[in-house]
């Protein structure tokens, strides 16, 4: 224990006559672990965001969308959103929303924007989770009477309105009309998935037959979401509504479906997947910096050898064995690594919260999330790092000889 506090000492003393030299030294490893720190976090709090985003559009979801990679594929239709919940073959399901969207220009006052117009029907707002916090949803009665009006979210409020008090039946321009506005969607604000405020809904039969120019002769639509009774039933209500629709497209045997099912777990996964890769590769990229370090320690070490080849020499004259000397500057090297890691912990801190409070200020909700797992890695790394990288420059200094040591100058 006395020698281990002995070599400690000496380090620290050798570390502290030269300063700078230390700290331009320990900065190689201070900035790596801080990188390496921050980009997991930041790629953490990006997967984090995403999934959350996905989540919030409601539970139990499904969504079918035409195969576009099928020979031929038939349009998906209103009438196959109805037989879905109308034909009794899908106990499993709960409800349906088929949707049309297109980009359009809107304007009101003198003022405009281009967003998101999505055509839809009354169950939309239960199916994917969508409220008004004043006037009302999309009824069924617009449905039937095609009716000219529109529920928006509060980006589309701030931007053109200024209040929901104003919005709320004003007269929103879209194409050739005006769309009374009937009710103002419960903020949700931006995440990494998109804005959920800065939507402008339309009755479904209204966006066919006024706004989007469709090819086929059908009542064609984009997307149908389907609501599953329970998260139990979710591939019982995935297998029904395949089976429902090859029955109306008229697919048999073995035949490629013209349609994919997805569950929202599978868009979770997914998101889940990409982003967990790109966070490994944000934080190999980031450790490359840990490495050149390195390299700055081992340099420094090399330089620190060749200034005290006296001082090695006279204690070796003095009695002082190889390995004493080798400790001596490998506890060195340790201490460097050690200290610009917890440093560099720091510093990764701080850099991942100006990022989440940046994201924040741009309308993103994005918390970089700092792991333990992650902070333990970094310093284990970096010790590590100073460790390897001091074994050279170690060995060095071990094996002079005495009588060459003393007579250098």
């Amino acid at each position: 224990m006395t020698n281990s506090w002995r070599f400690l000492k000496e380090a620290l003393e050798s570390l502290n006559a030269n300063k700078l030299r230390t700290g331009l030294t320990m900065l190689g490893i201070v900035i790596g672990v801080a990188a390496v720190i921050s980009m997991l976090a930041v790629g953490k709090g990006a997967e984090s965001s995403i999934t959350g985003s996905i989540e919030t559009m409601g539970s139990n979801l499904l969504f079918v969308k035409v195969n576009n990679d099928a020979t031929n594929p038939s349009p998906l239709t209103l009438a196959d959103a109805e037989a879905i919940v109308e034909s009794g073959g899908a106990p499993g399901v709960l409800a349906v929303a088929p949707t049309v969207s297109q980009n359009k220009e809107i304007s009101f006052s003198g003022s405009s924007l281009t967003t998101s117009i999505t055509g839809l029907t009354p169950d939309y707002s239960s199916v994917r989770n969508e409220d008004v916090s004043v006037g009302r949803f999309i009824s069924e009665q617009d449905i039937d009477n095609h009716a000219t009006v529109a529920v928006i979210g509060m980006d589309i409020v701030d931007e053109l309105f200024g209040s929901t008090t104003d919005a709320l039946g004003g007269k929103l321009r879209i194409g050739n009309n005006l769309y009374q506005v009937v009710g103002v969607l419960d903020s949700k604000g931006g995440t990494a998935f998109g804005s959920s405020d800065n939507q402008v809904y339309v009755p479904i039969t209204t966006a066919q037959s006024r706004l989007f120019t469709r090819s086929s002769a059908y009542a064609e639509v984009d997307l149908i979401s389907v609501g599953a009774v329970s998260s139990e039933l979710m591939n019982n209500a995935m297998n029904e509504v395949t089976n429902i629709l090859r029955t109306r497209h008229r697919i048999s045997g073995d035949e490629e479906n013209d349609f994919d099912v997805f569950s929202q777990e599978t868009f979770t996964e997914a998101a889940s997947s990409i982003t967990g890769v790109l966070t490994v590769f944000l934080g190999g990229i980031a450790a490359i910096s840990l490495l050149v370090g390195g390299i700055g320690i081992m340099n420094i070490m090399l330089v620190s050898v060749i200034e005290r080849t006296k001082e090695i020499g006279l204690r070796k004259a003095v009695g002082a064995r190889e390995k004493d000397i080798l400790l001596q500057f490998l506890v060195e090297s340790l201490i460097i690594g050690l200290v610009g890691g917890l440093i560099g912990v720091l510093l990764g801190w701080a850099i991942s919260s100006a990022i989440s409070n940046v994201a924040m200020m741009s309308g993103t909700v994005m918390n970089a999330e700092m792991s333990m797992d992650s902070i333990l890695l970094s310093v284990i790394f970096s010790i590590s790092v100073g460790l390897v990288f001091g074994i050279y420059p170690a060995r060095r200094a071990a094996k002079l000889e005495p009588v060459e040591a003393l007579r250098s100058e």
